[in-house]
């Protein structure tokens, strides 16, 4: 047998647990426990008490007047009646005061005897106590109702069961890490500081005390509330609709929560919350088998119920206090018929009725439950009524088993599904994000990463931040921002106090701009750069900036949504100059054309998809630059040729292997910058010759052998890079090119420099490295504009002496090896080290680096 404890420890479930149990599953452990209770006292008393009485039926025969019935054998009776006149005096008066009713045997006496008294009259039964033992044993199994003997230990059974399928859904693998998850994620939720927060921020915004400090600022804040009743200043949805908002009434909303900023600790115990709810909802979501679980306990608990009380209605009728037993026993007695008495009948029968009836209670809670259950549906869940309550208008729906236990812990507490909520919500994370970026990133932080690019422009570069700190805001003479990999940026209207702001950069960050900052942008942005995964990231408000001037889009712009990038949104960027696409297009957008009449460059970087479909270009009449770059193009495109106003043709790192359509570029008046690099053109055509406006001529990275003297009489030619080719000889006809100041043809296979090409006086960069040269021509030092020369892996055993006399020539721009230089004549090259005191832009460049 089992105690009581060790029965009760079944139904003990983690305190924390209570939050899943509604009233009728609190109402049916207690049912439960009472029940066991009484079959456990059922089971007591019946094993220490129960038990039947049991006397002779006697049979009345002819000689038994006053005698005993039955067959009892003559020595029988001797035996008794000599056992009787053995006990004397002294036991005569003893048997004259027994009462008539007692229970044993009545031994009737003479009416008279040797004693001389009155006897005492009853009915000889002629059993011994012995025998009397046996016959109660016999018939408790044989007369007695088995109901009347297994009650207590069936209901004690049927408790068992019912508080076992109670808690099953507590105990079974599958559901019981989930449920555990769950309600440690619960508790933490309702108890972190955030949530108390975040709430009592609701709470502020919607009191009287804050109604009468923004009674002047009133027709400001209905213009930044967007999602939420309450007009909550840290709504993270974009804001394009009109807004006369200001940048102080900006700052007076921000001030309006009067709560500290949170204890680091806490901020961090929060987002650790936000990104469990936020994995827990995902594993949760996807299945029902929580719901389903409780579904089928409570239908098995229904259909025990039902079968207890069928049962035990149809056995309680059969308990009863006096039964007649018939035991097989008549040739060891005597008698074969006992009238017997069961004494704990009363007890029992009244214990089967209240048993019954808390079966009847418990069975109509069940039947409740189901209801409960199947009447709405439990796997849906939804936070309109906190919505409503609160600023968080975007807690999301849930479902299955996560809105399953959320019904569960209603019934429990509203409130707590309630507090729950909040981590629930991207605004709420947005909020707690803020609050922990703006207290790290301080204005001292942000400075000290301020830098100056090559351009000399102030430059703030953000990477994986959670958000943009408010901090940004105040750096006013910043002129560049560089936003990357931040997916919940938001630019305030603080931004309008950036009066020096003109370019902006967003890498994989999707920000999110407010009215007011909108507007400030709209005037006063010029340069924007959006690297995104696809197009639908960019944001629409991008289309809007109707002062932008250059606009650079890097990201997957792919045949099926060149729709998107049909940028129908495109023609309201009225002063747009430079569109720079960096992607994987098969074709030009057609849409393109509402550029056109604005456009001036053109940038198509294609990442090796072949470009196919060029003819959209024809209608960019005003473009002066394009660049084609690595869109797998074979030849020059037709289309072109139709652009009069072209003046810079990049096609690098395409598949060109001829060029015989560049004399159609003579048609093109002012082209002044071909760039045919890094392709597999073998041969230049004759006819590049009329190609007289040519002043930059980039053949560097291809597959020449040779250089036509027809090039040489391209006499604006500034510009020539023919390096890494196969090049053998430089052709005499080179010094025709009076103008030429940068040549480059490193990396060739040149054995001898031509003094004609010395004669080119203005020559600045001469870049002759890794060539096979073993000798300079003295008259180098006619160069006397030469600022940079490279002569490194040549052949060569000296260097003349004449490059004393190119004065603007130094020793960090002479490209050679060490001692080479130290060959030279002591006062050669001290002229060389010597510092210049002038500045050349492209002094110390050569081009074949790709300038």
């Amino acid at each position: 047998m089992f105690t009581l404890t060790e029965v009760a420890s079944l139904n003990d479930i983690q305190p924390t647990y209570r939050i899943l149990k509604p009233w009728w599953d609190v109402f049916m452990d207690y049912l439960g426990i009472v029940m066991l209770m009484l079959a456990i006292f059922s089971g007591t008393m019946q094993l220490t008490k129960d038990q039947v009485v049991c006397l002779p039926i006697l049979e009345q025969t002819p000689e038994g007047a006053g005698g005993f019935l039955g067959p009892q054998p003559p020595e029988t009776a001797d035996r008794l009646w000599n056992k009787e006149s053995a006990i004397g005096e002294q036991a005569a008066p003893l048997m004259a005061k027994r009462p008539p009713d007692s229970i044993g045997p009545t031994i009737p006496f003479p009416q008279s005897g040797t004693f001389g008294q009155p006897q005492p009259t009853g009915v000889r039964t002629k059993l011994d106590f012995q025998q009397y033992v046996f016959v109660n044993q016999m018939c408790y199994h044989v007369a007695l109702p088995w109901y009347s003997k297994y009650f207590p230990y069936l209901a004690l059974i049927h408790t068992i069961v019912l508080m076992v399928s109670s808690n099953f859904w507590f105990k079974y693998p599958k559901t019981s890490s989930k449920i555990e998850h769950f309600v440690s994620i619960l508790g933490k939720c309702f108890e972190s500081p955030w949530t108390t927060k975040a709430l009592s921020e609701t709470a502020c915004e919607d009191s009287e005390e804050n109604k009468q400090r923004l009674a002047g600022a009133s027709s400001l804040l209905k213009h930044l509330s967007t999602s939420s009743e309450e007009g909550s200043p840290n709504q993270s949805a974009p804001m394009l609709t009109k807004s006369g908002v200001t940048f102080s009434a900006e700052k007076l909303v921000s001030e309006v929560p009067a709560m500290t900023i949170l204890d680091k600790k806490d901020g961090e115990q929060a987002k650790a919350l936000f990104e469990k709810v936020r994995k827990f909802r995902a594993h949760v979501e996807d299945s029902d088998l929580i719901y389903r679980l409780y579904a089928i306990q409570t239908v098995i608990k229904t259909v025990k119920f039902i079968l207890i009380l069928c049962y035990t209605m149809t056995f309680v009728a059969s308990i009863d206090f006096d039964h007649v037993c018939e035991p097989e026993i008549k040739h060891l007695t005597g008698y074969s018929k006992f009238h017997c008495t069961h004494n704990m009948a009363f007890m029992i029968k009244k214990l089967l009725v209240s048993y019954i009836a808390l079966i009847c209670v418990y069975g109509v809670i069940c039947i409740y439950t189901l209801f409960w259950l199947f009447r709405r549906p439990l796997k849906e869940y939804s936070f309109e009524k906190v919505r409503e309550e609160s600023s968080f208008s975007d807690i999301p729906d849930v479902k299955n088993d996560f809105a399953f236990l959320l019904h569960m812990v209603d019934q429990y507490d509203q409130l707590y599904s309630k507090r729950f909520g909040v981590f629930l919500s991207e605004v709420s994370e947005n909020k707690l994000r803020e609050i922990s970026l703006n207290h790290e990133w301080t204005f001292e932080k942000l400075r000290q990463h301020v830098t100056r690019n090559l351009q000399e422009k102030v430059e703030l570069h953000l990477f994986m931040l959670s958000g943009v700190p408010d901090a940004v805001f105040d750096l006013t003479d910043l002129e560049i921002l560089k936003l990357e990999l931040i997916p919940e940026a938001r630019i305030t209207a603080k931004i309008s106090q950036m009066i020096n702001l003109q370019e902006l950069h967003f890498y994989h960050c999707p920000a999110k701009v407010e009215q007011t900052a909108f507007i400030f942008l709209r005037d006063h942005l010029r340069c924007l750069h959006v690297k995104f995964t696809d197009v639908a990231e960019i944001p629409s408000w991008v289309y809007l900036l109707k002062n932008l001037r250059e606009l650079y889009l890097v990201g997957n712009l792919n045949s099926e949504n060149n729709k998107m990038i049909g940028l129908e949104s495109l023609r309201d960027l009225r002063h747009l100059n430079i569109l720079h696409l960096k992607s994987n297009l098969t074709k030009i957008p057609t849409n393109i054309t509402d550029l056109s009449p604005h456009l001036i460059k053109l940038v198509i970087h294609n990442d090796g998809t072949k470009l196919l479909v060029l003819n959209s270009l024809k209608k960019i009449m005003n473009l002066a630059e394009l660049e084609l770059l690595n869109c797998e193009l074979e030849r020059i495109p037709h289309a072109i040729f139709s652009l009069n106003n072209l003046q810079e043709l990049d096609l690098k790192s395409n598949n060109i292997r001829t060029i015989e359509e560049i004399i159609s570029f003579q048609h093109l008046k002012r082209l002044s910058c071909l760039k045919l690099w890094h392709n597999k053109i073998i041969t230049i055509p004759l006819s590049i010759s009329h190609v007289k406006s040519l002043e930059s001529l980039y053949l560097s990275h291809n597959k020449l052998e040779s250089l036509p003297s027809s090039l040489f009489t391209l006499l604006k030619l500034r510009y020539l890079d023919v390096s890494h080719n196969s090049i053998v000889v430089i052709p005499p006809e080179a010094g025709f090119l009076q103008n030429l100041q940068h040549f480059a043809i490193t990396g060739n296979k040149v054995e001898l420099v031509p003094k004609q090409l010395l004669k080119c006086n203005k020559l600045r960069t001469l870049c002759l490295g890794h060539n096979c040269i073993s000798s300079i021509p003295e008259k180098i030092g006619q160069l006397l504009q030469l600022t940079h020369l490279e002569l490194k892996g040549n052949c060569l055993d000296r260097l003349p002496a004449q490059l004393g006399q190119c004065g603007l020539l130094h020793r960090g721009c002479l490209i050679v090896e060490d001692h080479l230089f130290d060959s030279l004549p002591m006062e050669v090259k001290e002229s060389i080290n010597q510092e210049s005191s002038l500045s050349f832009p492209n002094g110390c460049k050569c081009l074949s680096d790709g300038r």
